[in-house]
Order: structure tokens, then C-alpha cells, then sequence
């Protein structure tokens, strides 16, 4: 029985039953499947849960249903019923062996308007609700999937999800997760997943036309490592529509930029706020990781349904200072040339440059902006609707910012992030919403 305080005076505990693995419901592929290095650079776990609540319907056959549902759309996702294994040439590769997805049920002791808005609570009483396989010290002790469906005294359940982004990127991974709902629905996957990802294999001999900043290690001048070993207090913003345009006017009003978008506008703001927060000193210099989505700016474009990671890390780096004195159309303009830069050439030398040095995007000194306001994971369905709050359970790593879409017409941005006391104080002051 796993307990944890929800802020409201509740207290969530989850009675888990005994795991057990769910298998393709035909026989699939065997041997190994080749992982992009697109797909090497972000081998990290994401835990994403989805909350559904009927008013015609119970939560008694859910656990049944999702999991009928998950041995049929393994037969298609296969790679997902192996074992992730490290290649001949010190690759991560996947052994498709058919043990199949780690699936668990559970009942919680509350229903889930005691724990109020989810999005909102502790990474600790989320936890409770995506199984952790024990023991597992790193991502090879772990299955590709683990899935997690709690049942509430309210009639509704929670769907939790633990997958490796190695095996997709948000684009995949909700076109995976809508596919599981269809199939629930008994409907045809309206998207089948193209699985071949030896298309986006490195060239040979490999070509390096770039600089790739993103993997560039950065001098910590400004002893921010210090200031992380303090304890770190995570908080979401909301910007509406109202103040997203706010922010356009001020970023627009020295008439430098000719327009600028709610990404590369938020972006700037929540790069130059946290600069500031975080009192990085004035010729530090100061990196901006974030992915864009490459599946329609490579050449041929990748086909409909790629499964895998379409994503690549686009950078741009600059002295704190710069960013801190500077009107925002600076950091804003900073952040269009890093968008502009990513083209088929570009991400054709990053997948080489990773091919030659084997390098992880360095985080010294580093913001990495991740946007998930632009995925649809509000629409997976298993047969009770729309899920009435979906989300992630944590941050990744602590120099990671979420952008989340939510509200009426989904209009509205939640930025969560995470930083120690004293920089989040000043963080809040600085946005002031």
C-alpha cells in the first residue's frame, strides 16, 4: 500500500494488485529493431497520466477493457512487448522478445475530486498512480511500456503511463496512446504506425555541416550547480490568451520583430525570467535547447504514422547578460533564428555528428523548453470519453520547462518548472501572474 498527502488534508494511498506482463495478441516479430540516433539522445522514462470519469458509465470493466485492448495494438506496436538492449556497437536497440507491457491495477482510497486538480499535485501523489518496476536501476531493468489503471471510489479511473522516450516522441507516443483508444472502441487505428526507422540511419561516411551547440558542455561561471543542490520547489503558471498577447505587444513594441509566435514569445519570457532568477552573472553564457519537429522539414518528408522520435534539439546560446538588459525582442529574435536553422541538412549532421561522438546535449547552464500544448493526448478515448485531465507526472530533469495546453479550447498555456526556493521566489515576482 503506497500513501502520500494530497495538499487538501486527504491522504491517497493505492492498494496494488500483482503485476503481470501483457503479451501481442497474435505472434509478432522476433530480433532486433534498429533505434534511430534521433531515438538515442532522449532515452529518459516519461510518466504521463490520463483521468476519466463517466456519468453513464463505471470504472468496474476498465482495467479489462485497457488491457484486451493493449494485447490487440501490440501486435502492430510490437517493439513494444521487447526488451530494450544495448547493440554490438554500443547502441540502445530493441530485443523484440514478445514478454510484453508490465500492467497493474490498483485501487485508490479516495475519489478524485478529494485530490483535486491533478495537473496540480505533488510529483509524490502522481507517482503513486504510474507503476514503478522495483528494483529497476536504470532504463535496460525497465519494459519499453508500463501501464497503470487505478480505480476511484467516485466511479472514475486513472490511466498512468511509463514509456521511454527512445521509443517515441510526443507525436508518436499520442498517435500510440489514440490507437490503444480505438482499438478499446473496437474501430479500425485510424493512424497505423509506420515502424522502419532505418530511414533516418546516419550517412556513410557521416557528414558533420554544423557546429551543434546543443551538445556543447558550457563553463558554469555563475556556480549554478550550488545552487541546485538546494531543495527545489516546482510551480505551474497559467498564461491566458490575454496575457499571451501582452507579451507579443511588449516583445513587438521596439519594432524589430515584423510578428512573432505564443511559442518563440513564452519561450523568450520564460528564458530571460529565469536568466534573472537563477542571478547568472552578466557574461555567463546562457543555452537554449528546445525540439522541433522535423517530420515535415525532412526530405522526403518521414511518412504518416512515423513511430519513433521525428524530433530534433535546436539551440541557441548567448550571454545572460544580453539576455537580462536586452529588450525581449532580442531573446524572441534569438529563438526565430534557432527555428530557422532547422532544416534536412541540419538534422541529417546532428544524427551524424551523434554517429562520430556519441555526445548527450550537455544541460551546464541550460534551459530545455518542452512543449506538449500543441499534442492532442486530450482526445484518447477507451470507451468513457475524453479524459477529464491529462498530463505528466514529472519533470524530466530539473533545467526542463513544460508547456501544456488547457482550459476552454485548451487556449490556455501552463508553464511547469522547478527551481530552487530562493530563484523561484524571484521567478514569481518577475511574472508576476
Amino acid at each position: 500500500m503506497e500513501k502520500a498527502n494530497v495538499g487538501n488534508g486527504f491522504q491517497l494511498s493505492v492498494k496494488l494488485s500483482e503485476p503481470t506482463l501483457v503479451t501481442p495478441a497474435e505472434e509478432t516479430p522476433k530480433g532486433m529493431y534498429f533505434l534511430s540516433n534521433l531515438d538515442q539522445n532522449i532515452a529518459v522514462t516519461v510518466r504521463t497520466i490520463y483521468c476519466f470519469k463517466s456519468p453513464e458509465k463505471g470504472n468496474e470493466k476498465a482495467g479489462e477493457v485497457i488491457k484486451n485492448a493493449l494485447k490487440k495494438v501490440l501486435v502492430h506496436y510490437y517493439p513494444l512487448a521487447g526488451r530494450l538492449n544495448i547493440s554490438a556497437e554500443g547502441k540502445l536497440i530493441v530485443d523484440c522478445t514478445e514478454e510484453g507491457a508490465l500492467f497493474v491495477e490498483a485501487e485508490a482510497n479516495l475519489s478524485m475530486e478529494e485530490i483535486g486538480d491533478i495537473t496540480k499535485s505533488e510529483p509524490g501523489t502522481l507517482g503513486k498512480l504510474v507503476y514503478d518496476v522495483p528494483g529497476a536501476k536504470h532504463i535496460l531493468q525497465m519494459p519499453p511500456l508500463v501501464a497503470q489503471v487505478t480505480k476511484f471510489k467516485c466511479g472514475g479511473f486513472v490511466l498512468g503511463l511509463c514509456m521511454n522516450h527512445c521509443m517515441f516522441d510526443g507525436i508518436g507516443a499520442m498517435e500510440f496512446v489514440n490507437s490503444w483508444g480505438e482499438v478499446a472502441r473496437g474501430e479500425p487505428m485510424s493512424i497505423p504506425p509506420f515502424l522502419d526507422r532505418s530511414i533516418l540511419r546516419a550517412r556513410n561516411p557521416p557528414k558533420i555541416e554544423y557546429l551543434h551547440q546543443e551538445f556543447a558542455d558550457i563553463e558554469d561561471k555563475s556556480g549554478t550547480k550550488d545552487l541546485y543542490e538546494e531543495e527545489m520547489v516546482y510551480k505551474s503558471f497559467c498564461f491566458d490568451p490575454e496575457k499571451l498577447k501582452q507579451l507579443k505587444v511588449k516583445a513587438m513594441e521596439d519594432g524589430v520583430l515584423d510578428s512573432c509566435t505564443t511559442f518563440e514569445v513564452l519561450s523568450a519570457y520564460v528564458w530571460v525570467a529565469r536568466t534573472k532568477a537563477l542571478k547568472l552573472l552578466p557574461d555567463q553564457q546562457a543555452k537554449l535547447l528546445f525540439a522541433v519537429d522535423g517530420r515535415a522539414k525532412f526530405n522526403p518528408p518521414l511518412p504518416k504514422g512515423y513511430c519513433g522520435n521525428g524530433i530534433v534539439l535546436t539551440n541557441s546560446v548567448c550571454q545572460a547578460g544580453q539576455l537580462s538588459e536586452k529588450p525581449l525582442s532580442f531573446a524572441v529574435q534569438q529563438i526565430k533564428d534557432a527555428i530557422k536553422m532547422v532544416t534536412d541538412s541540419y538534422m541529417r549532421s546532428a544524427i551524424d555528428y551523434f554517429e562520430v561522438t556519441r555526445a548527450r546535449p550537455s544541460l551546464a547552464c541550460t534551459l530545455l523548453i518542452t512543449t506538449w500544448s500543441r499534442l492532442s493526448f486530450h482526445t484518447t478515448d477507451f470507451g468513457w470519453g475524453e479524459p477529464v485531465l491529462s498530463g505528466p507526472v514529472s519533470l524530466p530533469e530539473k533545467e526542463v520547462i513544460l508547456f501544456l495546453s488547457h482550459g476552454t479550447e485548451r487556449k490556455n498555456i501552463n508553464v511547469l518548472l522547478g527551481l530552487p526556493a530562493p530563484a523561484m521566489k524571484i521567478f514569481q515576482e518577475l511574472v508576476q501572474i
